[in-house]
C-alpha cells in the first residue's frame, strides 16, 4: 500500500536531532510533560481564585494572583518547547493534562480568600518540589540546558510561595 506525500509526513515520527541519549530524551520529555500538566493546573487554579476573589483585600489579592498567573503561564511554552527541542513530545490535549496532573483542582463554589492563598502557597511549594525532582533527572542525564531553565522556575516558585506565605501570615 502506498501513501500520499501528506500521509507519509503524518505517519513519520516527530524526530528532532539531539545529542542526548534515547533514555534521556524519553525520561526528560516525560518529566517535562507531567510538569507542564501541573503548571497548567496551577495556572487555571490561580486564575480561578483571581476571578473569584472577594473581601476587604480584594484589590491587592486580585492583582497578586493576576501577576502570579502571568508568571506561571509564561513557563508553559518554554517547558513544551524544551521537550520538543531535546527530541521528545509533549501535551496534546486538556484530557492529557487531567490524566497527568499531580496538583489538585478546586471546583468549590466558594473558597475564602485565606483558603485560596493558603492553597496556592501549598501548590506552589509542591511545584517547586516537582521542579527539583526534574532538575535531578536532568543532572543524571547531563542536560544542563533544561536544568538551567528549571533553576529559574524554582526561584520564581519560591518567590510566589514566599509572597503567599507573607500574605497569609497572622497579624500579631
Amino acid at each position: 500500500m502506498s501513501h500520499t506525500p501528506a500521509e507519509t509526513r503524518r505517519l513519520s515520527p516527530l524526530k528532532t536531532p539531539s545529542s542526548l541519549s534515547t533514555n534521556a530524551i524519553t525520561d526528560i520529555s516525560a518529566a517535562l510533560t507531567a510538569l507542564l500538566a501541573d503548571v497548567f493546573t496551577l495556572y487555571v487554579k490561580t486564575k480561578n481564585f483571581h476571578w473569584h476573589m472577594s473581601g476587604p483585600h480584594f484589590r491587592d489579592y486580585h492583582l497578586l494572583l493576576d501577576e502570579q498567573a502571568e508568571q506561571i503561564f509564561a513557563m508553559t511554552d518554554d517547558i513544551a518547547e524544551r521537550a520538543r527541542k531535546i527530541g521528545g513530545t509533549t501535551l496534546r490535549s486538556i484530557g492529557q493534562i487531567a490524566r497527568q496532573q499531580r496538583l489538585s483542582d478546586n471546583d468549590a463554589d466558594f473558597v475564602t480568600p485565606e483558603d485560596m492563598l493558603s492553597e496556592l502557597r501549598e501548590d506552589n511549594a509542591q511545584l517547586v518540589s516537582l521542579l527539583r525532582e526534574v532538575h535531578g533527572l536532568c543532572d543524571e542525564h547531563n542536560d544542563v540546558a533544561t536544568a538551567s531553565l528549571i533553576e529559574n522556575w524554582i526561584d520564581e516558585g519560591e518567590r510566589r510561595t514566599w509572597f503567599l506565605f507573607e500574605t497569609t501570615r497572622p497579624q500579631r
